[in-house]
């Protein structure tokens, strides 16, 4: 401390007072300061520290800013929007669906040849309209030849047989023979009546005829209309009826729409009603069926059912076409009516405008129905009888966004 305080009076620690005239131009005492103040700070760093304030470390708050409402739109004239008024209207509710065409299994004809070999050739093919009767293909089977051959054999015994009866009843008239060989020979004789009787059955099953003997089976349709499936070529083989239906024939003048409908709205459907059809490719053209069944299971994947309809089909449908189907409620509900102007398709969603006061105009969504006489329009839910509306909302929407 005593070097100290001569270093801080300026005292030489040599002993001589003053600073050499060749030392430092800062002077002794400017040099103590500046080491007493870095004491100074040392030591307060080094004693105990106060807890910040949590306070004063805490963020600003934050500034909220209220947007201003999105549906709101204001105009600087608004007697230039001149406004409509929603109608009462009693309408039957409706439920659209899609759908397609199918044929109606029950008049579905299979074709099946019931004697197996090699098919010569195929006198129809797939979307063929055919008649009862035609020929549709020709098989040659080792069935129909030797179907022919037990013919033949069964008849050359019957003959046999009948000589052997006869020869046996005119030597019993003799006294020749005993009663009970004319009876072996009636069994024989009885018998292969029998077997010509089943030869000719086996025949007529393979569809030969008798009278011309041959190893080809010719095979027939059975019933007439479009043949809508074929699993056979030309020289591929068939094993009868172990094979696939060479042909399945449907009778298209009555077909199925089939469609499906989500458990929701199962409630416009009724077995017995009717329902209107209309065809992707004729859209002006309208057709009525009648609802025959509602599937007991529904699509586990999709939650709907299947829907079946019988529509008489006069020639323009087509298996496989796409199909809209009309299910009416059986009791009337009260809706509004609108001008079609008035609705604004926007965002897949129907909107109106309605009057908000002070130059504004609330935009409101809707559910928009059918299309109506009149460039009116149908609204489900949104608008009731007597509101008020912008009569055109695409010129209000456009004033807004320029």
């Amino acid at each position: 401390m005593k070097a100290l305080r001569g270093f801080l009076s300026g005292a030489d620690p040599g002993g001589s007072p003053g600073g050499s005239p060749g030392g430092s131009p800062w002077g002794r005492p400017t040099i103590a300061l500046c080491c007493l103040c870095c004491l100074c700070a040392l030591l307060a760093g080094c004693g105990p520290k106060e807890p910040p304030d949590p306070k004063a470390e805490a963020p600003p708050p934050a500034q909220v800013e209220r947007e201003a409402d999105a549906s709101l739109v204001k105009v600087d004239q608004p007697e230039k929007f001149p406004l409509a008024t929603a109608v009462e209207r009693d309408a039957t509710p409706e439920l659209d669906v899609t759908g397609a065409v199918n044929p109606d299994v029950s008049r579905n004809a299979p074709v099946i040849s019931v004697a197996s070999g090699r098919i010569l050739e195929i006198d129809a093919r797939l979307g063929d309209t055919v008649a009862k009767g035609q020929l549709l293909m020709k098989v040659q089977s080792a069935d129909m030849a030797a179907a022919f051959s037990d013919y033949r054999h069964a008849v050359v015994d019957e003959t046999l047989t009948h000589a052997q009866l006869e020869r046996s009843k005119a030597l019993l008239e003799k006294g020749a023979i005993a009663a009970k060989d004319v009876e072996v020979a009636q069994d024989a004789e009885d018998k292969a009546k029998v077997d010509i009787e089943t030869a000719q059955e086996h025949l007529n099953v393979l569809g030969a005829d008798i009278k011309n003997p041959t190893s080809v089976v010719n095979v027939y349709a059975p019933a007439s209309g479009v043949i809508t499936d074929q699993q056979v070529t030309a020289a591929a083989g068939t094993q009868g009826l172990a094979s696939p239906n060479a042909f399945t024939i449907s009778d298209i003048s009555h077909v199925w729409v089939i469609c499906d409908v989500y458990e929701n709205d199962l409630s416009f459907v009724r077995l017995g009603e009717f329902a209107d059809i209309k065809l992707n490719a004729y859209p002006n053209r309208n057709f009525r069926g009648r609802i025959s069944n509602i599937g007991t299971i529904l699509d586990p994947n999709i939650r709907t059912a299947k829907v079946r309809i019988e529509v008489e089909n006069a020639g323009l449908m087509r298996l496989g076409m796409f199909v809209t189907a009309t299910f009416h409620a059986p009791q009337k509900v009260t809706r509004s009516m609108v001008p079609a102007s008035a609705v604004l398709h926007l965002h897949d969603r129907d909107w109106v405008y309605e009057p908000a006061g002070d130059k504004q105009f609330r935009r409101v969504e809707v559910v928009g129905g059918k299309m109506l006489p009149s460039n009116m329009q149908e609204i489900i839910s949104g608008v009731a009888p007597g509101d008020r509306m912008v009569a055109n909302a695409l010129v209000l929407q456009n004033t807004a966004e320029q």
